[in-house]
């Protein structure tokens, strides 16, 4: 072995050995993956399922709480455009930040007192089930203290019935209501009312069958507070076979003019 030059200094693997020192050869790590506890498959599977039920859940609680909430419809008023029973979902969004329009389905709260009173169920041991799958959401309201109807008037508007045909008009436009229930024609009922600003005229497509504002024109006109709308019905989600976007019919409305707000 040669010589070291002068002045080389002496040059220690110390890293080297640490490694080689401390490093656990192939057995002992092949003993210490022996000795760990197997993961009980079936905790892993419940703690899966677990995760997505909640996160389903919260998913399922900022839609309601945001953007959609659903109801189911209890009467033929809205005939043929919903049944009974049909399941809707409707857009929080409208109104506010988006405007309400001529032709929407709206539910609204029944501040007004159109429906006579719930009487109050007893609580049944698992009604707490279906209080938490409605509260987040998953399941319809079903307080029976909500209405569905069409807008047919807006703040401002004139609305009266009947021309000589039978027919509404909008500040002087008669409709052609095309999704008034085929099945019957509506029996002739007389009325004229210019929209206060802050509330809508509303209407359901089943005519003879709807106490709607013009059956309740003792109580604020007849009027709906837009305050108490909650929503715009956007789909009919359930039975799948009647799966279906709502329509506002614009062009039932096209030739409407705006009218300015009543005070």
């Amino acid at each position: 072995m040669p010589d070291k030059a002068p002045g080389t200094p002496e040059r220690y693997d110390d890293d080297a050995r640490l490694s080689d020192e401390t490093a656990p050869s192939d057995g002992a790590e092949t003993r210490a993956e022996a000795e760990k506890p197997g993961k009980n498959p079936v905790l892993v599977w419940v703690k899966e399922i677990a995760t997505v039920v909640v996160i389903a859940l919260v998913l399922s609680f900022l839609l309601k709480t945001f953007l959609f909430k659903a109801f189911f419809i209890p009467s033929e008023s809205m005939e043929s455009t919903l049944d009974v029973h049909d399941r809707i979902f409707i857009n929080l969004l409208v109104p506010g930040p988006f405007d309400l329009s001529r032709g929407d389905v709206v539910v609204f709260k029944d501040t007004q007192a159109w429906l006579p009173p719930v009487a109050q169920k007893p609580a049944g041991p698992m009604d707490w089930v279906g209080d938490t799958l409605e509260f987040v959401g998953l399941a319809p309201d079903a307080s029976e203290q909500h209405l569905v109807k069409r807008v047919i008037g807006l703040p401002g508007d004139h609305v009266s019935c009947c021309d000589a045909q039978g027919r509404i008009s909008v500040n002087g436009v008669a409709l052609n209501e095309t999704y008034i229930n085929p099945a019957e024609t509506p029996s002739p009922q007389t009325f004229d009312v210019v929209v206060p600003e802050g509330k809508v005229w509303v209407m359901g497509d089943n005519r003879n069958h709807s106490a709607d504002s013009r059956a309740h024109q003792e109580t604020n006109g007849g009027f709906v507070n837009i305050e108490d709308v909650e929503g715009k019905a956007t789909v009919i989600a359930w039975p799948i076979n009647r799966w279906t976007v709502l329509d506002n019919y614009p062009d039932v409305f096209r030739n409407v003019p705006q009218a300015t707000p009543a005070k």
